[in-house]
């Protein structure tokens, strides 16, 4: 096994790339058509051939080749090969496994809300300040609660749930206002119009997928179609972003190894960085420079080297330049940075030569055994020994299915999380609150019902109480007296009226009176 990775003929010696200093990260930048692919290529297949697995993006559909065998039909390889001396040169094909966010030209790649973190998706969505901090106060509420946040419409409902209960957790985590619960939801919307419904979801990517050789030892390419993902220039760098953080929280250190665990290329760098706020830019810088202790190297592909901020720059120690073209201020700006960031060879005018590179030229500098760049020299970049340029729809889908992780993350799974337990919550909460108020009308309707009997109850004793002093006044007044009585009396009266008459004086009466009293008993 080889200890370098050939790049090309140089006009004083050949140009490899030491495995042992290929974790030192790497630039390759020039502008359109000069060749950033071809050397990207090259670069790629000599990692795999030594065994060290890659991951690449393919922005313009051109890399998928690699799976291919090269051939004749593009002879300007094999010319190449010839006229810088490559003599084992043939054509070979690469152990390529196909990605994709959206799962139309390859496995579906995709990550969990809780994955990415609440300083990732504010970078997706260009949250402000004050967004970013609610998003991060809905992150935590969830954990307290133990709610795991996995789709965006986990994040969705858990937002919502924090718009409601905002007097709550004001003095708790901080202030939550409405607004911008409703500014982070309109981002969440965007996002998920954009495609963001594929990525956050599960199975989740196992990150050890990535890092994977064949049955010949050769390391496993994988490529990630972002044709259609460039279109969303802001998740495609977050996502790469988030590739690059799990890598450093995955694999255990170990310092420089004898050849990295897995090389990155991150093409269209300059997406990565462009309106990124500070604390991101301190993530970024952070991951490049520790991921390296990790294994990991990674190499920024990018048309114009000033797109790389300063304190990434500085640790990218193997360059390739490509041409450069002087038309503007700022690419004069861009050829004097690229001039003073190489070591000095003084049979080079770097600042003339970047200009006047051919396509499949370069200036290149790479780290040597011992940590110290070469000076820099103009270079013919190697072939590629797979074919350049694309796939046909029928070859891709043929290697999709023939890929060792066929079927592993086809079809997504949803879980039980927040959503689900936030809506089962609310039902809850909706059933207890129609039996609370049931309960209370129901209260309330026996109150009504007690105090109704009470008034029937008063009522009735009064009547019956009027009723009994009428029957006591009708039994208390005298009785009229019936026709017989009314006879009898009249007859006895006539009578002792004329007894007395006839007996005369008070014996009369009294006789009289005796009488009466005995016929009416």
């Amino acid at each position: 096994m080889a200890d370098s990775i050939f790049i090309g003929k140089g006009e004083d010696s050949p140009q490899a790339l030491v495995l042992k200093r290929a974790n030192r990260h790497g630039l390759i930048a020039g502008a359109t058509g000069t060749g950033k692919t071809v050397t990207l290529q090259t670069l790629a297949e000599g990692f795999s051939r030594e065994g060290v697995p890659v991951f690449l993006s393919d922005v313009k559909g051109d890399i998928a080749g690699m799976a291919m065998k090269g051939s004749d039909a593009a002879a300007w390889t094999g010319q190449r090969a010839a006229e810088i001396g490559i003599t084992d040169y043939d054509y070979a094909a690469n152990p390529v496994v196909f990605w994709d966010l959206f799962g139309e030209q390859g496995h579906p790649i995709r990550a969990t809300i809780s994955e990415l973190g609440p300083l990732l998706l504010a970078r997706l969505m260009g949250l402000n300040e004050t967004q970013e901090g609610v998003l991060s106060i809905a992150f935590k509420y969830a954990d307290d609660l133990g709610l795991l946040l996995l789709d965006l419409k986990d994040l969705q409902s858990m937002l919502s749930f924090c718009a409601d209960n905002a007097a709550e957790l004001s003095t708790r985590y901080g202030n939550v206002s409405k607004a911008s619960v409703g500014s982070i939801q309109r981002q969440l919307l965007q996002l998920d119009t954009q495609g963001g419904a594929y990525f956050f979801a599960e199975p989740a990517l196992d990150i050890t997928d990535f890092i994977k050789t064949d049955a010949q030892g050769r390391g496993q390419v994988n490529v990630l179609a972002a044709d259609r993902l460039m279109q969303s220039p802001r998740l495609y760098a977050t996502f790469l972003l988030w590739l690059l953080s799990e890598l450093f929280e995955t694999l255990p250190e170990i310092g420089d190894p004898e050849k990295p665990k897995l090389v990155f290329f991150f093409d269209e760098a300059h997406l990565l960085f462009d309106e990124a706020p500070d604390a991101l830019m301190d993530k970024i810088e952070q991951v490049v420079r520790l991921v390296r202790s990790k294994g990991v190297g990674v190499y920024f592909i990018s048309q114009n080297p000033i797109d790389i901020p300063e304190k990434i720059a500085g640790q990218l120690g193997n360059r390739v330049q490509h041409a450069l073209r002087a038309f503007t201020p700022r690419d004069q700006r861009a050829i004097k940075a690229a001039s003073e960031t190489f070591r000095a060879n003084p049979k080079l005018d770097l600042v003339t030569a970047i200009t006047e590179l051919k396509v499949g030229e370069a200036l290149v500098s790479l780290l040597m055994a011992d940590g110290a760049p070469t000076p820099v020299e103009r270079t013919m970049i190697a072939p590629p020994r797979s074919r350049v340029g694309p796939l046909t729809k029928d070859e891709r889908a043929t290697l999709i299915n023939a890929s060792p992780f066929a079927g592993k993350y086809d079809d997504a799974v949803d879980r039980e999380s927040a959503y689900e337990k936030l809506l089962t919550r609310a039902a809850d909460t909706a059933a207890r609150t129609e039996a609370e108020k049931a309960a209370a009308l129901q209260a309330k309707l026996d109150e009504r019902a007690a105090v109704e009997a009470d008034k029937a109850a008063v009522a009735a004793a009064k009547l019956a109480a009027r009723e009994s002093a009428a029957a006591a006044r009708v039994a208390a007044r005298p009785q009229p007296k019936s026709f017989t009585e009314k006879m009898i009396e009249s007859t006895a009266r006539s009578a002792a009226t004329s007894v007395g008459r006839q007996l005369g004086g008070s014996f009369g009466s009294k006789l009289l009176r005796g009488l009466l009293g005995s016929l009416m008993k």
